[in-house]
């Protein structure tokens, strides 16, 4: 039973959820029913068939709709005397800037990527907002508490830049071939080969929801007597053209992003099949199922070879053929195997002929395996722990009982009976240029990198600012903004192309350039350092910007190593590569070892510390940042003084 001192708290407060997915929906039940009486939501999406496995507040008929206000539609059924106000928007909207962050008491993150967490991080601490932050993985699970001036911020230790994407960028919006890869084999190989009972979203448009469930017939399904390789091309048409011009019919989607190109089966030139080498005879009449391979009936030798669009549809009907004329008894049981050769080749077709129509450099099927890794499902106990975690961690915020916060960690193995790890908030980090203002130095060749490498590189990409503003002392290089006349657009545009150093107020080294970010009501100074020549290998961006927090950076493919940079313990150990389907997420971070100083902390709770120390011993977790809705959590053994143990983050 709360104190009521705690319903005082409580009923008094205004609260800010950003993100109403697995962990939003969790959170919104959880804060109604503990008696919160002022919520509001933010949250661009629209709810997805794949959703509703977890996101307990929708239904199929609400596919389509906004999370946010179905959310709250739901809620207020059963708590119908309290306010909810949703906003299906992007946090990143100019109105919610700090004026509309100050109105609130503490605000709750369950966001789907680490751009929207960094700006809602620096919000807060412009509006000196408490932020609690949280994230899922499977059975995995954090809650993170951030106070202006006594706990660190977000940014003030390295997060992995992550490989997660939701699964409207999945199914909507792609931009990656990886957003390819999980479409074919998570949605469209399970359709089409796994248990015929589910549903996903290919065929359930959001545009077509309404009339969803009106829907009589499902193109997957294969008619009597129907010829195989006409409902491969009826399967192809639906996928590649049909779904595509539907989603073209959504404008709105289009309005900053490349439109995608509808691909239907008469467009592509047949390949006709080399049955004279022999291989069409040999998996015919093979007893071996696994030697059933679509690039043996069209001599295709090389995994590594980059396949044509024709012979990536070929490819794609050729394997579906063999499914249903080969493995016909498997279709309805089968799931992805990446051992499996011929699943390998239909979902590395499928995801190369999508990923073509949406502009998407294509990968062969040796890039291909190796993408489609092992994938890690959410499970919706967890969100709700984590959302029971995040209102305990409000409700202290509320009281302003400081010395009993925690971050807390749900672990996958209990450790002395214990599943629930809870340590005390780090401090600020002192070299943070978010929440401390550190100079950060830049070494660059002034005299060829131009300005627009500098904004795209350093200022966008690593310090994650949205609108900057770049100044020399008082000249005003670059400015983005709707409030700009046609001059200045054309002027700031004209500076872009200009070497640093002929610049109307040239950048050299020893040059101090400020650069702001007014939205995020962000500021910092950094120090050029002029470089001749940098390794093209090692240092391929041809600049090193020092003095910040970089992020853990999992390469193309997820098959780079992630550099662990001033957070690491004493014995950072190699993670597995991992790929992730967190909640509306999927995440690729593999890690190598990484160098770096220790962190300083505060000294654990007893009892914490003896129970964690157990736990660092037998497990190995080590953090990482879900692009979806959650933040992603994996300890490393680590030494906190002599014998201590402690989390990495």
């Amino acid at each position: 039973m709360a104190s009521e001192q705690q319903l005082s708290a409580i009923k008094g407060a205004k609260v800010l959820m950003v993100g109403a997915g697995g962990i939003g929906c969790e959170l919104l039940k959880t804060l109604a029913l503990s008696g919160f009486k002022d919520i509001h939501i933010i949250d661009m999406d629209t709810i997805e068939v794949s959703n509703l496995n977890r996101q307990f507040l929708f239904r199929q008929s609400h596919v389509g709709q906004s999370k946010a206000k179905v959310a709250r539609e739901a809620v207020l059924k059963f708590r119908p005397h309290i306010s909810i106000t949703p906003y299906h928007a992007n946090v990143k909207d100019p109105d919610f800037n700090v004026d509309f962050f100050k109105q609130f008491n503490v605000v709750l993150n369950g966001l789907d990527n680490l751009d929207a967490r960094r700006h809602v991080n620096r919000l807060c601490l412009a509006a000196g907002v408490p932020l609690v932050e949280s994230g899922t993985t499977g059975f995995l699970g954090q809650v993170t508490v951030h106070v202006k001036g006594k706990s660190e911020c977000y940014e003030c230790q390295p997060k992995p830049a992550p490989k997660t994407y939701p699964v409207c960028t999945i199914t909507s919006t792609p931009s990656k071939f990886v957003h390819c890869i999980v479409w074919a084999k998570d949605l469209l190989f399970a359709k089409l080969f796994g248990a015929k009972n589910q549903e996903n979203d290919l065929n359930v448009r959001s545009s077509d929801a309404s009339s969803s469930s009106q829907q009589t017939e499902d193109v997957f399904e294969r008619k009597n007597n129907e010829d195989i390789e006409q409902y491969g091309k009826k399967i192809f048409d639906h996928v590649f053209g049909y779904n595509i011009e539907l989603a073209l019919s959504n404008e709105d989607t289009w309005k900053n992003r490349n439109k995608p190109r509808p691909i239907y089966s008469k467009d592509i030139t047949p390949i006709e099949l080399p049955h004279q080498n022999g291989n069409q005879a040999k998996i015919s009449v093979g007893g071996d199922i696994s030697s059933v391979s679509a690039m043996a009936s069209m001599g295709l030798k090389n995994p590594q070879d980059l396949w044509s669009l024709n012979e990536n549809s070929a490819v794609f009907l050729e394997a579906l053929k063999l499914f249903f004329s080969k493995r016909e008894k498997e279709i309805g049981n089968l799931s992805f195997d990446k051992d499996d050769q011929l699943a390998v080749e239909f979902v590395t077709a499928a995801a190369n002929i999508r990923a073509s129509s949406f502009g998407i450099p294509l990968h062969s099927l040796f890039e291909s395996k190796g993408i489609a890794g092992n994938i890690i499902h959410a499970v919706a106990t967890t969100n709700a722990i984590i959302a029971g975690l995040i209102v305990i961690e409000a409700i202290k915020i509320l009281q302003n009982d400081t010395k009993n916060y925690r971050m807390t960690y749900c672990l996958e193995h209990p450790s002395r009976k214990m599943l629930l790890m809870p340590v005390e908030p780090f401090e600020p980090n002192k070299s943070c240029y978010v929440c401390s203002e550190t100079p950060l130095t830049l070494e660059i060749n002034a005299h060829r990198s131009k300005l627009r490498d500098l904004v795209d590189k350093i200022v966008k990409a690593k310090l994650g600012m949205n609108l900057p503003l770049i100044m020399h002392g008082s000249a005003l290089l670059y400015e983005v903004g709707d409030d700009l006349e046609e001059d200045e657009v054309a002027n700031y545009a004209a500076n872009l192309e200009k070497v640093l150093s002929e610049l109307p107020s040239p950048v050299m080294g020893g040059t101090i350039l400020t650069v702001e970010d007014l939205q995020q009501e962000l500021k910092c100074s950094i120090n050029i350092k002029h470089r001749e020549e940098f390794d093209e290998e090692k240092e391929p961006d041809g600049m090193i910007l020092s003095g910040w927090t970089p992020a853990l950076a999992a390469e193309k493919n997820g098959n780079t190593s992630t550099t662990e940079n001033g957070a690491s313990t004493s014995g950072v150990s190699q993670a597995t590569s991992l790929m992730t389907e967190e909640d509306d997420d999927l995440q690729i971070i593999p890690t190598q070892p990484g160098g770096g100083k220790k962190r300083k902390i505060s000294d654990l709770s007893s009892a914490a510390t003896s129970d964690f120390s157990s736990v660092a011993k037998d497990t190995k977790i080590q953090r990482k940042d879900v692009d979806g809705n959650n933040d992603v959590v994996m300890l490393d053994d680590g030494s906190l003084g002599n014998s201590k143990k402690k989390i990495e983050t």
